[in-house]
């Protein structure tokens, strides 16, 4: 049976992880984001999966140090060898429990037999 490979990943931003002004780095937030994409499509098809591009990410608010990120991914699409993620990386601030929309990403992940050649997937 093959699901949608819904996927949650959660962290803490730590000081190492941000800028100047106490953000987290634009490309730490795009690696967090691209991992939980590679899982979510690798759980979808049961392949290996490699990202083949990443369309869009929006960066709508910044995240700051000491904030936990939540970020979710799910196949929305599928081609024959690929399929569409939709990322949303949401910040939580841990004292007050608010939580805000900080990032959202469409990858696009394509899957790999063992001689890292594309293959079908299921479609959704």
């Amino acid at each position: 049976m093959t699901s949608t490979g819904i996927t949650s990943l959660v962290d803490l931003v730590f000081p190492n992880q941000t800028n100047h002004l106490g953000t987290l780095f634009g490309g730490h937030a795009l690696a967090m984001m691209d991992k939980a994409a590679s899982i979510c499509a690798h759980r979808y098809c049961r392949n290996t999966v490699v990202t083949a591009s990443i369309e869009r990410t929006d960066f709508l608010v910044p995240v700051y140090e000491g904030e936990l990120t939540d970020v979710t991914a799910q196949v929305v699409k599928t081609g024959r060898t690929s399929m569409v993620v939709q990322v949303e990386l949401v910040a939580e601030n841990l004292l007050t429990g608010e939580r805000r929309l900080c990032t959202r990403g469409t990858f696009n992940m394509v899957a790999l037999d063992k001689n890292r050649k594309p293959i079908p997937v299921p479609p959704l």
